[in-house]
Order: structure tokens, then C-alpha cells, then sequence
């Protein structure tokens, strides 16, 4: 059953408006041939689909985000390259690029930002990934702090901004080599704490399993671990986070 019907039906008195809703959560997606998009995973998750676009063809990309905004929603594109991005933003001036958190981006509608997370990092190096969760945080309405270049090699330098994590609902920490930041977070703080491994280390890091396998046998009380270099998925659930620190569950749904 499409919307327009869904309408008549409610319209009518044919259909209540509870399982009207209960419909749309469950509507089937636009088939493109070579995509499928899903224009209504808002009505169900809260943030429309996300387009992870490495690996992706360039045109196939251009026709994605071009559909996707010809329906008037924000629109987010990560692991974007800057050919992928120049294509598109040719294409649909409506986007831009940034090529440090390769974050693009298409903001039809303008989100006030609420609560507050902060994103910090071990090194100037773990940044980029720093700047996909920050970025993609900020995408979904999320007020962000970040705080960089505070790893454990000097330490002072993290015990010296303690007030930034001051009133937050989350931290999201970024490090790369032995990945020990979270831990030292998470015992200072009293917010969930979202680490992220990142593939920067030396040969024995193993491209952030060091880091990865760090986080996960920490002794620090709430932390969560996401994938190596995987700062969107860091910034979707800080997000989630912050959402329900906010507002409760009743408005995240």
C-alpha cells in the first residue's frame, strides 16, 4: 500500500492513525535498478539512510544522491573520495565535501543542534576519524566538542581540559597505536564512553587490532567499542545517546 492510499484510508475513518503509522514504518523502498533507497527509515530509526560511498560506482553515487535530495532530505555520504565528491557536487549543487572526515553532505533542512558530546582523540593523526564521528554527530543534530592531540604519551595534557567533558551525555575517544585513551576516559567520566580504534600504529599495531583489542579488555566501566576506524558508527550512537539524555525515549522514536 503506497502513502496516497495510507492518506485516504486515515481520511476516511477506514484506517486509525496507529496502524497507519505502524504501515509507513514498514513501506517498501525505491528500486533504482543498482540501489535500493529507503526514503522512509526515518519514520522507523529516527535519521534517514546513510550512503557509505567507497567501493561505489561514480554515476551509480550521483544518481543515489541525487534521488535522495530530489525528495528534500538531508542527505550524508561517508568514505566519500574527492573524484566521488567532485562528481557529485557537479551533479547536485546542493552538496558539499570535506576531505578530512571524507564526510559529503547535502543539508536541505537545517537541524538545531542539542546536548552535547565530545569527540577527543589520542593523536593529530587519529583526526580524520575523529572528524567522521564529529561530523556525522553534527549531521544528525548533536552540539559537539572536540578536544585532540590528548593522548596517554602526555597525559597532562588531557588531565589539564577536564572541564570540557563537564555537562556531556557522551565522549566519543579516538586513538590509534596501543588505544589506551578510552580507558583513561572512561575512569574520569560519568557518560557512556564510545571508543574507536584506528588503524595508525607501527607494524605490531596490525593496522588497529592492537588498538581494537586494547578497548575491548579494558578494565574502565562504560566503554563500548565500535570497529576499527569507524567513526560514523561512533557518531550514529553518540547520537542515539545524546538523543535519549535529551529528550527520553518517547521523542528518539
Amino acid at each position: 500500500m503506497d502513502v496516497n492510499a495510507i492518506l485516504t484510508e486515515v481520511k476516511s475513518g477506514q484506517m486509525d492513525i496507529k496502524e497507519a503509522a505502524e504501515l509507513l514504518k514498514k513501506l517498501p523502498y525505491e528500486d533504482l535498478g543498482y540501489a535500493k533507497i529507503d526514503h522512509h527509515r526515518n519514520v522507523r530509526q529516527g535519521f534517514e539512510e546513510v550512503i557509505y560511498c567507497q567501493g561505489k560506482e561514480t554515476d551509480h553515487l550521483v544518481g543515489i544522491c541525487a534521488r535522495m535530495v530530489s525528495e528534500r532530505i538531508n542527505v550524508l555520504g561517508t568514505r566519500a573520495s574527492k573524484e566521488q565528491a567532485g562528481a557529485v557536487m557537479e551533479a547536485v549543487p546542493e552538496f558539499t565535501y570535506d576531505p578530512v572526515s571524507r564526510l559529503l553532505k547535502a543539508e536541505c533542512k537545517k537541524k538545531e543542534g542539542i546536548g552535547r558530546i565530545v569527540v577527543c582523540t589520542g593523536g593529530t593523526a587519529d583526526i580524520p576519524v575523529a572528524e567522521e564521528a564529529a561530523g556525522s554527530a553534527e549531521f544528525f543534530g548533536t552540539r559537539v566538542t572536540r578536544l585532540y592531540d590528548v593522548g596517554v604519551a602526555g597525559i597532562h595534557r588531557l588531565l589539564g581540559n577536564l572541564k570540557v567533558f563537564e555537562n556531556v551525555n557522551c565522549v566519543v575517544a579516538v586513538a590509534g597505536m596501543e588505544g589506551a585513551l578510552p580507558g583513561v576516559v572512561a575512569g574520569l567520566v560519568d557518560v557512556p564512553v564510545i571508543a574507536v580504534p584506528t588503524s595508525v600504529g607501527y607494524g605490531a599495531s596490525f593496522h588497529g587490532l592492537s588498538a581494537l583489542l586494547t578497548m575491548i579488555n579494558s578494565c574502565a566501566n562504560g566503554i563500548t567499542v565500535v570497529n576499527i576506524d569507524n567513526g560514523y558508527g561512533a557518531g550514529y550512537v553518540a547520537t542515539q545517546i545524546n538523543r535519549l539524555a535529551v529528550y527520553g525515549h518517547e521523542k528518539t522514536v
